[in-house]
């Protein structure tokens, strides 16, 4: 990456102390703010300042952390020294190593995102840059017990906790011998007991390679072999591990990870879902004895600061994480994991946007490391790649033991329509809705609509008198994605947004899954004024639920979505509960889809296979097909065979058609044929444009003169300016554009160039996605 010329912090004061020295030292700092390069700091003589070292610098009437940055091999013009402010201190913390920096720079440079806004990704964590705060510990003093001291039963219970073990916490001591703090200090005020300050160390437990693991297939131990011998090539190498659901993928990559501790090396998993780290953890533990280091948003600022600072010492010997986890100061970094690879949640949607997965190719590039990239269902670009030979291939294509693959069989809903429902006993709701079609008023006021067809319902039944789990699938959160009025034909829509609100009825409320908006369920349209002519039209998992609440009602049931389990701990405890045979049917979003291994689960009821097929998305049909395999590999995963239903009226369509013959590569073939024919990724390249701001007569204007100069030539096509589908987002308008380039052509000088001299008003915001997947 070109080194961005360094200059002055600005609103700086002259240094005069150290402008009188005649050869001052000037170092880069790099501050994580979106900025294009570093400012020029002095470093004061009893400072020694190494590239990568951790600094507190002033910024006007500020004081930020920054990382001295890398001098270019020629500066050019240099800021004079009467500008230039001293480095206030250096953090006691490890620099960021070398591979890095570099990895920030590059994809500072690929993303086109500022490079001190990728940096604040890599040091995001500023409380585990000071010293950890010191912390007592109490132990037996030396020496006889005082004559005159009286030993209560509560004092005798602390002694014999603390007798002959190490200096521990007073808090925990109080604990474990079940008396007050009050005890603890009384002991020690009498000199029973004796108290030191020590600087706690953050650091997790070393795993236990050597003990033994499952007992692998000959297939599972060929390809484990085959990454430990990559893990002690110590060589930049991409596999794709790519295996059928349940054929042990995990298992085989976690004998990589234990020969890269056996070097003396860390190790990072990345996982698209902070969901599917419990039952990943557990498998960890029983597999090493201990557990790893963890990475997510729902981690709390101690555990982050704790996490942050053991790693970048080099004390968390593993780190499993979400995407973010890419980013951390690996001290040794000795391989990368990307479990699920296909995810589109490795794409980061806001703020510096990139691909995790792409750019872990790229960080173990630079650190001259291996990496698996893991799937049943790798992405069309991992597939081309491997065919390139780019990339390395290991197979496992049956499921592991005495598991078989499921059985898929297609329900035409054209002609096995679901029957409505009777409430017995209770007028039904307004609300009460089948589909887009609403009913007359001539209907039978005691009818609610169905979503599950009678083969799907006779399924659940016989699955239920065996004793056996069920699981529907629906992606869709809430009750029903759509309300309108039946009088006047109105749809509930969020003011921010151009989206519908989403009705949540165990909520009472309706909500934008956009901005987060959201009303309580009103008792008359909104425009009208009708009262009792409000109508849910389409189903989501809670309308899923009360019709099995009524078709079975003695089944113990669950609902699996995101905004019904509060984070990883409740995912966990579900998933606990449903391998302890506690739940009998199961339904899920995509959530209950992805890694979980339910033993006694063996039928799955997609209750509509179409959601996402259709619309702009280039990859609708390759998601679909991702989605609902990778659904489907839940059922039968132990000795039991397992059944899964499609709900569908296209049974036609290719993504159906090879969910049920089994047939990926068939499926592969097409999409790539198709994606080939019209030039798009793998096959050319995208970035994709997004101006926001909360004037739309000045957005389309500035998009008018965008679209003049934008850039032309042979392999170079721009779409739009267009409205985005979300016209309207969180309250500002949106307009895109879309640079399409053949394979050849790099989009990003093209979109530096196009942007070059264009000065965005203050209250426009334009967003760059190099390799957009997201066309919202």
């Amino acid at each position: 990456m070109p080194h961005r010329h360094a200059s002055a912090a600005p609103d700086s004061d002259p240094a005069p102390e150290l402008i009188a020295d005649a050869t001052p030292e000037r170092v880069s700092v790099l501050l994580p703010l979106p900025l294009l390069g570093p400012y020029d700091y002095l470093a004061p003589e009893d400072m020694p300042l190494e590239e990568g070292a951790i600094v507190q610098v002033p910024l006007g009437k500020r004081e930020l952390h920054g990382v001295v940055w890398d001098r270019p091999e020629t500066e050019g013009e240099s800021v004079p020294l009467a500008k230039m402010k001293p480095v206030i201190d250096r953090f006691p913390v490890p620099p960021l190593n070398a591979e890095l920096r570099r990895f920030v720079e590059w994809v500072s440079t690929y993303t086109l995102a500022p490079l001190g806004s990728v940096l604040r990704m890599a040091v995001s964590v500023p409380q585990a840059l000071e010293p950890p705060r010191p912390i007592a510990l109490v132990s037996r003093s030396d020496g006889p017990l005082a004559e005159d001291l009286r030993l209560t039963p509560a004092r005798h219970r602390v002694l014999a906790e603390l007798e002959d073990g190490p200096a521990r916490p007073a808090a925990e001591v109080a604990r474990a011998a079940g008396v007050s703090g009050s005890v603890v200090k009384g002991l020690l005020e009498n000199g029973a007991l004796k108290s030191e300050s020590v600087i706690p160390v953050a650091s997790f437990p070393m795993p236990q390679v050597d003990s033994p693991g499952p007992t692998l297939s000959e297939a599972q131990a060929e390809a484990a072999g085959t990454l430990r011998d990559a893990v002690r090539d110590k060589a930049f190498l991409v596999t794709l591990l790519d295996g059928v659901t349940g054929s042990g993928k995990t298992e085989v990559y976690l004998e990589a990870v234990a020969e890269t501790l056996r070097l003396g090396r860390q190790a990072v998993v990345l996982l698209p879902e902070i969901a599917l780290s419990a039952q990943w953890l557990a498998r960890f533990e029983r597999r090493f004895g201990v557990r790893p280091a963890v990475w997510h948003s729902d981690m709390t600022q101690v555990q982050r600061r704790r996490t942050w600072r053991a790693i970048a010492e080099g004390r968390a010997p593993v780190v499993v994480g979400a995407r973010s986890a890419l980013f951390l100061p690996y001290r040794n970094l000795g391989l990368i994991v990307v479990d699920e690879e296909h995810d589109p949640a490795f794409k980061q949607e806001d703020g510096v946007i990139y691909q995790a997965r792409d750019m872990a190719v790229v960080r173990a590039s630079i650190a001259g490391i291996p990496i698996a990239l893991v799937s049943a269902t790798p992405s069309l670009e991992t597939v081309m790649n491997v065919r390139s030979g780019r990339y390395r291939e290991l197979s496992l294509p049956e499921r592991h033991g005495a598991a078989q693959l499921p059985q898929v069989d297609i329900v035409d809903l054209r002609e096995d329509k679901p029957a409505p429902l009777e409430r017995p006993g209770e007028k039904p709701e307004a609300s009460d809705q089948v589909r887009e079609d609403l009913p007359s008023e001539n209907a039978p006021r005691s009818a609610m609509p169905g979503w599950l067809s009678g083969t799907l319902r006779a399924a659940v039944e016989k699955n239920l008198g065996a004793g056996e789990q069920t699981l529907l699938f629906l992606n869709r959160r809430g009750y029903a994605p759509l309300t309108l009025c039946r009088a006047c034909g109105h749809r509930l829509q969020c003011p921010n947004c151009t989206a519908w609100l989403v009705e949540h009825r165990l909520a009472g409320r309706l909500q934008c899954h956009h901005c987060g908006y959201w009303v309580r369920l009103p008792e008359a349209c909104p425009d009208c004024g009708a009262e009792g002519k409000l109508a849910a039209c389409g189903p989501g998992v809670e309308r899923l639920a009360e019709e099995v609440s009524l078709l079975f009602p003695d089944a113990r049931m669950a609902v699996m979505a995101s905004d019904t389990l509060g984070g990883p701990q409740a995912v966990a405890e579900l998933v606990e509960a449903v391998q302890a045979r506690e739940i009998d049917i199961l339904i899920g979003t995509q959530i209950a889809a992805k890694g979980h291994h339910f033993p006694y689960l063996t039928l799955v009821g997609v209750i509509d296979a179409d959601l996402g097929l259709f619309g702009g998305d280039l990859r609708a049909a390759e998601r679909t097909y991702q989605l609902l395999h990778q659904v489907a590999g839940r059922a039968g995963r132990e000795s039991a065979p397992g059944r899964v239903l499609l709900q569908t009226l296209e049974p036609g369509h290719p993504v159906i058609q090879a969910l049920v013959s089994g047939d990926r590569d068939r499926f592969m073939e097409a999409e790539i044929a198709q994606r080939k024919l019209a030039q798009m990724p793998p096959f050319g390249r995208l970035a994709a444009l997004i101006l926001s701001g909360p004037d739309y007569r000045q957005l389309d204007g500035l998009a008018a003169h965008l679209a003049r100069k934008a850039p032309r030539g042979a392999g170079i096509q721009v779409l739009g300016p267009a409205p985005a589908p979300l016209a309207i987002l969180r309250g500002q308008h949106r307009r895109r554009f879309l640079l399409k380039t053949a394979r050849e052509i790099a989009p990003q000088p093209l979109v530096k160039e196009w942007l070059s001299g264009v000065k965005l008003p203050n209250a426009v915001r334009l967003q760059i996605d190099i390799d957009p997947y997201s066309f919202l």
